[in-house]
């Protein structure tokens, strides 16, 4: 499956380069929506929230309305998950709330899991060179990505798993990273960070590993007609 993205900061669409340098910005974010409609859902990410700087909470209630959304950024709270469940949001992607103190916060999931359900959780693990970080990437964590991923299974429907190394420069990502992943977990697995081409996105199909996609439709890179055929395969 594919899910385009939609990116907030200050109330507009942005495409950024490893989570830092801004590559291009969208005020009309409507037209991104009706872009993205035939795709079963998208992937919005509050980039404010995840910096902990501010939040777009407001435009993220507008989207939900007219798209189906998974979201993520800044959900350190079981409050802030619920809320955004009770919304109508169809997933919320939690990261940095997972952690504690460079340790898994086991009591934190078992409290999510309990309730909104496994099936409502995406675990984002982002990773710098197998490293996962948190905050916006701006943290690293310690922790191996091939370590803890087993121990996170249970408390997740889905992993969303960004390779920031790659994240934004329209450089391809890393397959064998992603494939060592899939055979790392039975839980589904979703790929972000430099998708590049619908060659890689069909190799990531073929592995039964969904992509999750930005700079390369918003630079059009890859035809949203082409994606729309992969997706409805």
């Amino acid at each position: 499956m594919i899910f385009p993205c939609i990116d907030l900061m200050n109330g507009k669409a942005v495409q950024l380069i490893q989570g830092e340098k801004k590559a291009l910005e969208e005020a009309d974010i409507d037209s991104l929506i009706e872009k993205f409609k035939p795709f079963k859902q998208i992937q919005l990410i509050d980039l404010d929230a995840a910096k902990g700087e501010a939040d777009n909470i407001n435009l993220i209630k507008e989207i939900i309305k007219k798209i189906n959304c998974r979201v993520g950024g800044g959900i350190r709270t079981i409050e802030k998950a619920k809320e955004l469940i009770d919304l109508d949001a169809k997933k919320v992607i939690i990261s940095s709330s997972v952690f504690k103190d460079n340790n898994i916060d086991f009591d934190f999931l078992k409290d999510l899991n309990k309730t909104i359900g496994k099936n409502k959780i995406i675990i984002a693990l982002d990773t710098k060179k197998e490293e996962v970080v948190i905050k916006g990437w701006r943290q690293g964590t310690g922790i191996n990505i091939f370590k803890v991923i087993k121990e996170l299974e249970p408390y997740c429907d889905e992993f969303l798993c960004t390779y920031v190394d790659k994240e934004g420069m329209l450089q391809g990502t890393n397959l064998d990273f992603f494939k060592k992943l899939r055979n790392s977990t039975t839980n589904d697995i979703t790929a972000a960070g430099g998708i590049t081409t619908l060659e890689e996105i069909k190799e990531l199909e073929e592995n039964n590993i969904n992509s999750a996609l930005g700079m390369a439709i918003y630079k059009e890179k890859i035809d949203l007609k082409d994606l729309k055929q992969i997706n409805s395969n």
